[in-house]
């Protein structure tokens, strides 16, 4: 009776985060009569036109390709500077190595709209106001203590007469951090890919106030669409659909390392 009402429970909460999602994908297959008409579980005459007008209209998909441009090279970026520092976080004991590591996460701490007026004044002197590199580099800001974090303690569980073993058999130091140390923490690496990717997804306010038109993203596109007539609520709702399918592809395929991130009480 017990378990019997464990998943019923269980069930229950599952349908409630569901909600929001199958509500947004029964918008999206509506049109804006039937949406802002009486409220219906099913749509009475489903279409595909919003997503069409998405996949057709370059307003709309060059929003996504901006996206997943600024993304990846955030992603790159804070994985390249995250894993030297981490590396020598988990390594080395030096001189304020503690207080250096708090200072870094504090970063981490502090809201966007903190940096929002100097980002847009920089940039704005030095020409990379509207590019995809500006909101990238901004991110960096938030992502890259975050990666720095999350490795150091992926690195901290790998034993340190690994890198003597490898110095002692003749490995330099770039080779044996390619060939042996990273393919040691791929699952700390997939963790934070999973956690930059996210954040740089999903973050607005800097996306949209250091983009205009060249390099506007999906989620500065969905917060400036109204047209004559108003929003248009099936296009907004097919657009939110395919902003949540990257970030499920992502969860997805790194799944497993999350579940070791968790494990190793790092994540």
């Amino acid at each position: 009776m017990q378990f019997q009402k464990r998943h019923i429970g269980l069930l229950i909460y599952i349908l409630f985060l569901l909600l929001p999602i199958y509500w947004l994908f029964n918008m999206s297959i509506k049109t804006n009569t039937e949406i802002l008409g009486a409220m219906t579980l099913f749509p009475d005459n489903p279409t595909l036109a919003n997503y069409a007008t998405i996949l057709t209209d370059p307003a709309w998909y060059s929003g996504y390709i901006n996206s997943m441009i600024y993304v990846g090279i955030n992603v790159v970026i804070s994985l390249v500077v995250a894993l030297p520092a981490a590396y020598a976080f988990s390594r080395f004991n030096f001189t304020g190595d503690k207080h250096l590591f708090f200072w870094l996460l504090t970063n981490r701490m502090a809201p966007p709209a903190v940096f929002l007026l100097p980002f847009f004044q920089l940039y704005s002197s030095v020409g990379l106001f509207d590019t995809h590199i500006a909101v990238a580099l901004a991110h960096c800001l938030f992502n890259v203590p975050l990666a720095v974090w999350i490795l150091e303690g992926f690195m901290s569980g790998i034993p340190k007469e690994i890198d003597e073993t490898a110095y002692i058999d003749g490995y330099s130091f770039p080779r044996f951090f390619a060939t042996i140390f990273i393919p040691l923490i791929r699952s700390g690496i997939g963790v934070t890919a999973f956690f930059c990717f996210m954040f740089s997804w999903v973050e607005l306010l800097l996306a949209r106030t250091l983009t205009s038109v060249d390099a506007k993203p999906i989620v500065a596109t969905m917060t400036r669409t109204v047209s004559a007539s108003g929003l248009d609520w099936g296009v907004l709702a097919a657009a939110g659909v395919l902003t949540i399918v990257p970030g499920a592809l992502v969860i997805w395929f790194v799944r497993n390392y999350i579940a070791k991130g968790f494990a190793m009480g790092r994540v």
